[in-house]
């Protein structure tokens, strides 16, 4: 079907940032404690009573979780790392920053079985043959492998869906937390993946998807442990994401271990996570929300506060499920709490405001136009500047109404500026127009662009030039 205008969504700011005071100071430390045992090999306290917040071991192994997922290093419990510990994700530990598992445990032979011992109610039959098959013909086109179902007797990958204590001494949680888990190649339980009946299986986005999560869990099955980049498959936190499931990364690990196809198979991986140093980076958006700042690129943002020392990437749809992979504009309504989404992709799904995705059009744009490039609100004047191609519209947030005289040429009313803007931020008198990898900084004052840097200058140096929580497998 035809778009025939551009998707408005708006995100209410408050559901973005976990507050440090809940929960209660003694409960947060004793979910980071059994965080830390189940994934980072956090030895048990004293006779088993639990670790005092400020004790070595307990600091070390909060900073080696903060480094897996690039948060900032402290050694301290701050929001950003309990809303991570409380996101749904795969019960393997997370085995170092390296992609196999210790000793590079593989499967010796290229012909590899699976049994499906017995299946969910949550899905026919069928859906999850049709589910687990899809799985492991990922792994099977970019490397050697090929996977023969049994239908009885023991496989080197035993399937089944249990709950809390299932009979391999690795309990479930209950509903959300631990989605599933599955063992490295071995004898005897080696190989063999659970799933947790206690969580809701689905084909789509309405529930976990059993295929994202089985592709997942077969990496471990194969060898591979957890990846620290967010865009690969084997990162591990559960999010949701159409397309061809694999990253460069995802292909790299698994290749190094039993080599690429012989057949050549050709498959498009994932583009791999945007690199912050990239002296050729362009940005799609740029909003505040709440005293930070938000930077959209690809399925990623970055999320920049005075307090943090690097800029922290995530997954949009880590934080953000209802929200497509690739986001045009945004911007920031202070007075009403809310962040404006624009998109250009037909977006299905809940959104968090009633009322929305709604076209762009219902604001006063012309039907012409048929994407937004960038948007920012300059709260001096109540207005918010749209941009599309080569010129801009004004506005009124107030009256919620198009001002009148527009469109005006970006060229003509930004001199020195060009005239494309890919995004936008207004800060401190400033405004900050991005196109391409270069970055304007523009005077509204004086009208004038007073430097011009490229555009990943704001990541590297965010903190001197700005400011003079999720599931798992």
């Amino acid at each position: 079907m035809e778009i025939t205008g551009l998707l408005l969504l708006v995100v209410v700011a408050q559901s973005f940032a976990m507050p440090l005071s809940s929960p209660e100071e003694t409960d947060k430390w004793l979910l980071a404690e059994k965080y830390l045992r189940r994934f980072y090999n956090l030895r048990a306290g004293l006779q088993g009573t639990p670790f005092h917040r400020s004790s070595d071991a307990m600091q070390t192994k909060i900073r080696e979780m903060q480094s897996f997922f690039n948060l900032q290093v402290t050694g301290s419990l701050d929001a950003n790392t309990l809303e991570l510990m409380s996101m749904a994700r795969c019960g393997v530990p997370d085995v170092g920053e390296y992609n196999h598992f210790p000793r590079h445990l593989k499967w010796q032979n290229t012909n590899v079985t699976f049994r499906i011992v017995n299946y969910t109610p949550d899905l026919k039959k069928a859906d999850v043959d049709r589910a687990i098959h899809k799985a492991f013909n990922i792994w099977a086109n970019v490397t050697p492998l090929t996977f023969k179902k049994l239908h009885e007797g023991k496989a080197d990958i035993m399937i089944a869906f249990g709950t809390k204590e299932h009979g391999d001494f690795n309990p479930f949680d209950g509903p959300d937390g631990l989605l599933a888990h599955a063992y490295p190649p071995g004898r005897d339980i080696g190989g063999d993946t659970h799933f947790d009946e206690d969580e809701h299986w689905s084909i789509d986005s309405d529930a976990y998807n059993l295929f994202l999560v089985a592709t997942h869990e077969f990496g471990h099955a194969l060898g591979l442990s957890h990846s620290s980049d967010p865009g690969a498959l084997m990162y591990p936190v559960y999010s949701y994401s159409q397309g061809y499931p694999l990253s460069e990364d995802d292909i790299t690990g698994i290749q190094a271990l039993y080599g690429p196809n012989p057949n050549d198979s050709k498959v498009k991986p994932k583009p791999d996570a945007p690199n912050k140093c990239d002296p050729m980076l362009s940005f799609d958006a740029v909003t505040e929300l709440r005293g930070e700042t938000i930077i959209f690129k690809d399925r990623f943002y970055w999320r920049l506060h005075p307090q943090f020392a690097e800029p922290e990437q995530t997954l949009i749809k880590s934080t953000w499920p209802s929200l497509p992979n690739k986001v045009d504009a945004a911007y920031e309504y202070p007075e009403k709490d809310m962040v404006f989404i624009f998109s250009g992709e037909l977006h299905a799904g809940n959104t968090v405001v009633e009322g929305y995705p709604k076209y762009i059009h219902k604001l006063g744009l012309p039907k012409t136009v048929r994407r937004v490039d960038a948007a920012v609100y300059i709260p001096d004047t109540g207005k918010t500047l749209l941009f599309s191609e080569e010129q801009f519209w004004s506005y009124d947030e107030k009256t919620n109404t198009m001002d009148s005289g527009f469109p005006r040429s970006i060229e003509m009313d930004f001199p020195g500026m060009g005239d494309e803007v890919d995004a936008a931020l207004y800060k401190y008198g400033y405004l900050h127009f991005f196109h391409e990898h270069t970055q304007f900084e523009y005077s509204y004052s004086a009208r004038k662009v007073i430097q011009i840097v490229r555009t990943n200058s704001f990541l590297n140096l965010h903190t001197n030039h700005l400011h003079s929580t999720m599931p798992r497998y």
